[in-house]
């Protein structure tokens, strides 16, 4: 298998397992949301300590010690992924994956605005009619249910936020998200301390099966960005760009078909909106990408 492949293949299984994550957040719904969170964090960081030995790749020490003020600028990468990972835990076991999915469709969209308004990115002019009608689907979203997506929004910011600000860091994938859960493993690890300490904690409390599926949390969150970053460095933008639909789908049809979320026909319109800007960026994006020497 050529490298180009395997990016494919790599890329998918990315997509993939973050398109069905609602059925793991779902199986452990007990759970309070801010726990889980704090799950995330720790044994995220353990299982990348355990990725970084296996690999040999221990130096990030000397990478950081390079460059001792970039630990500040992960700081911030590390709360806005703390409040993405934290709005989507709880939103999928609220029963709002549908507005979940929202937020990842419009992401890429999101990432156009920031990119202009940051990096002073001149937008073409099929990126500015995607933009427009997807403005349309989410104020008629608004108007029509009196209530503003912010679910949607704080997902889709958040993590634009977050690649606009990785898109200008020194660091890889996976020692950047060490950095991260660094910063994210304390305080994390003092909440779950407190939990036991007060006698409310869920991890060796309850069944065998929910404090073994809060350890693999770190697995769950790792693996999906691992297989993304190898898959990212093989593959074009456009390729990224398609294949990036496969999370928010899965995580749509399983909201409406699995989870039985309502769907209501002013649901249907607003979200067919969206969906129009979508297929115009990406159509959009394909031939400029053609275009393009080399």
């Amino acid at each position: 298998m050529n490298h180009s492949h395997s990016g494919v293949l790599a890329t998918i299984l990315a997509y993939s397992i973050w398109g069905l994550l609602p059925i793991y957040w779902k199986s452990i719904e007990t759970v309070p949301a801010l726990e889980i969170l704090c799950h995330r964090m720790t044994w995220s960081l353990l299982f990348l300590f355990l990725m970084l030995t296996l690999q040999k790749r221990w130096n990030l020490l000397q990478e950081v010690k390079k460059h001792p003020k970039h630990l500040f600028y992960f700081l911030g990468t590390a709360s806005l992924l703390a409040l993405n990972w934290y709005t989507y835990i709880w939103a999928v076991n609220s029963g709002y994956i549908i507005e979940s999915s929202l937020g990842y469709f419009i992401n890429p969209l999101v990432t156009i605005v920031l990119g202009m308004l940051f990096l002073r990115e001149r937008l073409r002019r099929g990126q500015w009619i995607a933009i427009s009608i997807a403005l349309m689907g989410v104020l008629y979203l608004t108007f029509s249910y009196g209530t503003f997506p912010w679910i949607a929004l704080i997902l889709a910011l958040t993590f634009g936020a977050y690649g606009l600000l990785r898109k200008t860091g020194v660091f890889n994938a996976l020692d950047g998200l060490t950095i991260e859960t660094l910063w994210l493993f304390l305080p994390a690890l003092c909440y779950l301390l407190y939990l036991e300490a007060d006698g409310t904690s869920t991890f060796g409390h309850t069944s065998w099966s929910t404090s073994l599926l809060l350890a693999v949390t770190g697995a769950a969150t790792a693996t999906p960005l691992l297989f993304f970053a190898y898959g990212a460095q093989r593959v074009s933008m456009a390729t990224l760009g398609v294949l990036h639909y496969i999370a928010p789908t899965s995580q749509f049809l399983l909201g409406v078909f699995v989870y039985e979320e309502p769907f209501e026909l002013t649901r249907l319109i607003g979200f067919s909106t969206i969906w129009l800007a979508l297929l115009i960026y990406t159509i959009e994006s394909l031939f400029w990408m053609k275009t393009q020497p080399g």
